[in-house]
């Protein structure tokens, strides 16, 4: 079972780190926007719309990555203290009550959505050249589909943590300064209590 709940995970992250290419590609079109704008007196037709379909496509490429990570902000200030088994019951309660409807609302609309611009070959209406948009918003339901299997992965992870009471382990290559921070504070009360 953690080898598929890893594997989804490895599927998500390697989705996330290839979209976060696009910050790159994201500033370097925005730099010579500026360069050919101030310097060059000649503005191009098309970073408008470069610049927010590559933010477009980092934000939401990055959902499943942060869900795999559990990197989704939180008002955990209460959540923390619980004891893993009722952080998981409370978890799994949200996912279904919250979490599934909403994705696959995203899922169903976002279908809808990209259906319609594929049929009318939509292009963008915010810059004179206008540039295909439809391939860009089947990103949609794609990310939609991505968010529901990662999403069972966490309900899978919640079930595991409430008949064993402690969390499965994730994959980790980034750590939030805040639980570096609390586990430092814990491993030295926990050391200045021995």
């Amino acid at each position: 079972m953690m080898a598929l709940l890893l594997a989804v995970d490895d599927v998500s992250t390697l989705i996330g780190k290839a979209a976060a290419w696009s910050i790159v590609v994201l500033t370097l079109a925005i730099c010579y926007e500026v360069f050919a704008r101030y310097i060059l007196q000649a503005p191009t037709m098309w970073a408008f719309d470069v610049s927010y379909m590559l933010y477009g496509v980092l934000f939401m490429l990055a959902g499943p990555y942060a869900l795999a990570r559990n990197g989704h902000v939180r008002g955990d200030f209460l959540y923390r203290e619980w004891p893993p088994r009722t952080q998981a019951k409370l978890d799994l309660v949200l996912y279904f009550v919250f979490f599934f409807p909403g994705i696959l609302a995203l899922c169903y609309a976002g279908f809808t959505f990209a259906n319609f611009s594929w049929f009318i070959f939509e292009r963008s209406a915010n810059s004179p050249n206008g540039p295909y948009v439809f391939p860009f918003k089947s990103l949609i339901p794609l990310v939609g589909g991505l968010m529901v299997v990662q999403g069972l992965a966490e309900v899978v992870r919640c079930v595991l943590c409430i008949r064993t009471g402690e969390w499965p382990p994730r994959l980790h290559d980034v750590e939030e300064t805040e639980k570096i921070i609390l586990e430092q504070a814990e491993a030295a009360k926990t050391k200045g209590a021995a």
